[in-house]
């Protein structure tokens, strides 16, 4: 199922300086809330062409119509991120819609919170399927085309919790530290032909995702210098600075944005 909205170059929402990514074709999985629609939002802000991968066509279709209300272009794809045909199709779909995709946005995931005891074998591979799985069979699929062009940018979206242990929170981390070693090892792979491959580590942030979690959330953030938890488009911002010519330098990173977790 696909939605494209178009609006034209010029319009309310472009950021100071311009368009500055126009031309550019971005997918970002997991993309009609959260971190994700923040993303998206920010890439079409900056002029790039985007592809909002999710599994809920009616929010899908309401990011589709923030973005274009943005000034931006953006295409709305349907999957059900499980595995490896399921992320091929959406990579496939992608570039037929868009013709190649130039930027990979990892971003969709699921972060369940509890006891290891209680955890179930279908509760660790669905979180390995969506978080580890999904993004290694993308980088598959669109990787190679973006070596052979010259160019190109994945960004993962891992968490402050990949490089720390956190009571109830072992199968949440250990997915995501397995998408901080691939990142490094992607870039290893495809970064001499051209395509940067880095990552986002989010310490708490306040999203539809995370709001259930309420107090919870807000107490974690104090652990870090910043005392409060993070935006949405905070973690968008450093997102979209890993996918733009401005970071043209820095591949295999993984930038902490965590309100400064990482420095106590």
């Amino acid at each position: 199922m696909t939605d494209t909205t178009h609006a034209p170059a010029g319009s309310a929402g472009q950021p100071p300086g311009g368009r500055d990514m126009a031309g550019v074709k971005a997918l970002v999985t997991g993309g009609t809330s959260g971190i994700g629609l923040a993303t998206a939002m920010a890439f079409a802000r900056r002029g790039a062409d985007v592809a909002v991968a999710g599994r809920d066509e009616q929010r899908g279709r309401r990011a589709v119509r923030a973005i274009a209300e943005a000034g931006g272009v953006a295409d709305f794809l349907a999957a059900e991120l499980h595995g490896e045909s399921s992320a091929r199709r959406l990579a496939q779909a992608a570039v037929a819609r868009f013709g190649r995709v130039d930027v990979l946005v990892n971003n969709a995931g699921v972060f369940p919170f509890g006891p290891t005891e209680r955890t179930t074998e279908a509760d660790f591979d669905a979180v390995f399927g969506l978080n580890v799985r999904a993004p290694y069979f993308l980088v598959a699929e669109l990787a190679p085309a973006m070596a052979r062009r010259g160019h190109g940018a994945i960004v993962n979206v891992t968490t402050a919790v990949a490089a720390y242990g956190a009571a109830g929170l072992g199968l949440y981390g250990a997915s995501k530290a397995a998408l901080v070693l691939l990142t490094k090892a992607w870039a290893a792979e495809y970064g001499p032909h051209g395509v940067r491959v880095n990552a986002v580590g989010p310490g708490p942030t306040r999203t539809e995702g995370t709001a259930p979690r309420g107090a919870a959330l807000e107490q974690a953030a104090l652990a870090g210098p910043a005392r409060r938890p993070g935006t949405a488009e905070e973690i968008a911002d450093a997102i979209v600075f890993l996918a733009s010519e401005q970071s043209s330098f820095v591949h295999g990173a993984i930038l902490p944005v965590d309100g400064g977790r990482v420095a106590v």
